[in-house]
C-alpha cells in the first residue's frame, strides 16, 4: 500500500518500470539481432518485403539497445546525468514508436500488392522503390519527433540540466499538448488505419478471387491472419500509452483544475501503458519470420550449416 500519492510514480517506475524494460530487452534483443545479421548473411536477393523488414528491425534494436541503461536508472531511483543522453535516448524512443508501425504498414501493403500482383509487376513492389519509400519514411519520423528536442532542451534548462523527463511530464515554450495530439494522429492514428485498411483490402481481394482460386487461397488467407495481427497488435499496444499520454499532459495544465493526488493517479496510469507500448520491439520478430520471403528456410539452412561446422 502506498501511504502517499506522490510516491505512486517512485513506487512504479523502481518495481515495474525497471523489470519490465530489462525482461524485454533480454527477449526482443536478440530476436531482433537474428533477423539483422540473417539478413545481412543469409538472404542474397533483397525483394521490397525483406528491405521493410530490415529497417524494421534495425529501428526496433536500435530501440532496445536504450533499455538496459533506463532499467538501470529506474532501478536505483535515479535520473540520467548527462543532457545529451537524456534527449537521445528519448529521441530514439520516440523514432521508434512511430517507425516500427509506419514500416508495418509498407509491409502490408507489399504483402496486399502481392496478391493482387503475383508476378511483381507493380512499380510498388521493386526494391528500388522500396528503398525510396524506406528513406521517405525515415525523414518523416525524424521530423515528426524532431520539436520534442526543442521542448526537452527547454525543460532541461528550466531544471538546470539536473533533471531528464519523460516526454508527458515536459514544460516549455512548445504546446506539449497540441503537439502530442498532432503525434498521436500523424504517427499513430493515420498508419493504424492504413493497416485495417490493408487488412480489409486484403479480405476483400480474396473473397472476390475465391472461386477462381480457390486452390490458392490458403496461403493468401494466412498473410490475412498475419496483416489482421499486425493491426490488432499496435491497437491494443499503442491506444492506451495515446491516451494517457494526452490525458497526462492536459493534467498537467492550470485549466484541468486537478488536484496533486489526481494527477498522480493519472501519472500511475500513464507509466502502466508504457512498457505495454514498448512491447511491440518484441513481438515484431513473429512478423518478420512470418510475412518475409523465404526468410524462414534460408535462415535455418545457414544455422544448420553452422551447428554442422563446429
Amino acid at each position: 500500500m502506498v501511504p502517499n500519492c506522490t510516491l505512486i510514480d517512485d513506487v512504479l517506475e523502481r518495481y515495474y518500470l525497471s523489470p519490465s524494460y530489462a525482461i524485454e530487452f533480454c527477449i526482443g534483443f536478440p530476436g531482433n539481432l537474428l533477423v539483422v545479421l540473417g539478413y545481412i548473411f543469409c538472404l542474397p536477393d533483397w525483394r521490397s518485403c525483406n528491405i521493410y523488414i530490415f529497417n524494421l528491425a534495425v529501428s526496433d534494436l536500435i530501440f532496445l539497445c536504450t533499455l538496459p541503461r533506463l532499467s538501470y536508472l529506474y532501478a536505483n531511483e535515479s535520473t540520467e546525468t548527462s543532457p545529451y543522453a537524456c534527449i537521445i535516448n528519448r529521441f530514439v524512443l520516440h523514432v521508434n514508436l512511430y517507425s516500427s508501425i509506419l514500416f508495418m504498414v509498407w509491409l502490408c501493403m507489399d504483402r496486399f500488392l502481392l496478391i493482387k500482383h503475383p508476378t511483381r509487376n507493380h512499380y510498388l513492389l521493386r526494391p528500388q522503390t522500396a528503398l525510396i519509400v524506406t528513406g521517405l519514411s525515415w525523414l518523416a519520423v525524424n521530423m515528426e519527433v524532431a520539436p520534442m528536442i526543442a521542448l526537452m532542451v527547454q525543460d532541461l534548462q528550466s531544471g538546470n540540466w539536473s533533471r531528464c523527463k519523460d516526454f508527458a511530464s515536459l514544460k516549455g515554450d512548445v504546446d506539449s499538448l497540441g503537439y502530442s495530439l498532432g503525434l498521436t494522429l500523424t504517427g499513430y492514428v493515420l498508419p493504424l488505419l492504413g493497416l485495417c485498411g490493408f487488412s480489409y483490402q486484403i479480405a476483400h481481394l480474396l473473397h472476390v478471387q475465391e472461386r477462381a482460386l480457390q486452390h490458392r487461397t490458403k496461403p493468401y488467407r494466412r498473410t490475412l491472419r498475419v496483416v489482421a495481427s499486425a493491426a490488432a497488435m499496435f491497437l491494443v499496444l499503442y491506444t492506451p500509452y495515446h491516451v494517457l499520454r494526452n490525458i497526462r499532459i492536459a493534467s498537467q495544465q492550470a485549466w484541468s483544475g486537478m488536484d496533486l493526488c489526481t494527477r498522480m493517479y493519472v501519472e500511475g496510469l500513464y507509466i502502466l501503458t508504457r512498457p505495454l507500448a514498448f512491447l511491440h520491439s518484441v513481438i515484431n520478430p513473429v512478423f518478420y519470420f512470418l510475412m518475409g520471403d523465404r526468410f524462414r528456410e534460408l535462415l535455418v539452412t545457414k544455422l544448420r550449416k553452422l551447428i554442422a561446422s563446429s
